[in-house]
């Protein structure tokens, strides 16, 4: 029986982001799961009408990574981690827990250490880190910022379509996370085989950032490998050609966690 995976959406979003890989996966016999951060679990222009919300604001990478052991524990035997963004360094953080039987970091959020020099990088995510708005107020995303993070190359009609149907407040708290202990990896001890993908186009995320945080891992008996999609932006799980990069995610599954 193939490997249950477990899907892991990043911040501005919600698991309806991974609507389509679920039904392809599924397809090729996984079970799927693809859970909700806490206060993430409704429908976008819902979260939107609630904004702000002050319990969001309170939200940190310590609960989210409780939230996922969790699930992971629920699962029959160990998953797959499949995370996206911000969803890929808790993939990261996990693995590093001894969780999962394999994980895929797509345009991976950087961890603690991993610096990044990319002004496109801190355009996207100073409305997030900027010191002068306070941590514990939520963060709306609009349609000019997500333009440009998110979905630069891609029609207008198809940016509008993104935004409306899968952007949501988010937690400034979580962000910020990254650059704490919270976010800390230890790229030195053995872990399980991790796959990093990014695309050449992401301003949020930029693939030298990605190369970076691959480069880290050091230990010589893990598998830890890089892969590099062309004229993908940080929507790279959405955009035209999604397929391909779900295929590749499948490859490494079939190689290292059938």
């Amino acid at each position: 029986m193939p490997t249950p995976i477990v899907f892991i959406h990043g911040m501005f979003v919600t698991p309806r982001c991974w609507k389509p890989w679920i039904e392809r996966f599924t397809a090729a016999g996984h079970d799927c799961l693809a859970p909700a951060w806490p206060l993430h679990d409704a429908a976008p222009e819902e979260l939107r009408r609630r904004h702000p919300d002050a319990a969001l604001g309170a939200l940190g990478i310590p609960d989210l990574l409780a939230d996922l052991t969790r699930v992971i524990a629920g699962c029959p035997r160990p998953p797959v981690l499949v995370g996206h963004s911000l969803g890929g360094l808790l993939v990261q953080l996990l693995l590093q827990k001894g969780l999962g039987a394999a994980g895929v970091a797509i345009d991976s959020a950087p961890p603690k250490g991993v610096v990044p020099f990319s002004w496109s990088f801190i355009r996207s995510n100073w409305p997030v880190v900027n010191p002068f708005v306070a941590e514990s107020e939520p963060f709306l995303m609009s349609f000019e910022q997500f333009q440009y993070a998110f979905v630069h190359t891609l029609p207008e009609a198809a940016q509008r379509e993104a935004y409306e149907s899968q952007v949501v407040p988010e937690s400034r708290k979580v962000g910020r996370g990254t650059l704490s202990d919270a976010a800390a990896i230890d790229f030195r001890l053995p872990h399980k085989p991790l796959l990093f993908i990014a695309g050449t186009e992401d301003h949020i995320i930029p693939a030298s950032l990605n190369r970076s945080n691959h480069a880290k891992y050091t230990d010589p008996n893990s598998v830890h490998e890089y892969q590099e999609f062309a004229g993908r932006t940080h929507y790279i799980i959405g955009q035209d050609g999604w397929t391909e990069v779900a295929d590749a995610v499948a490859s490494f599954i079939g190689r290292h966690a059938p």
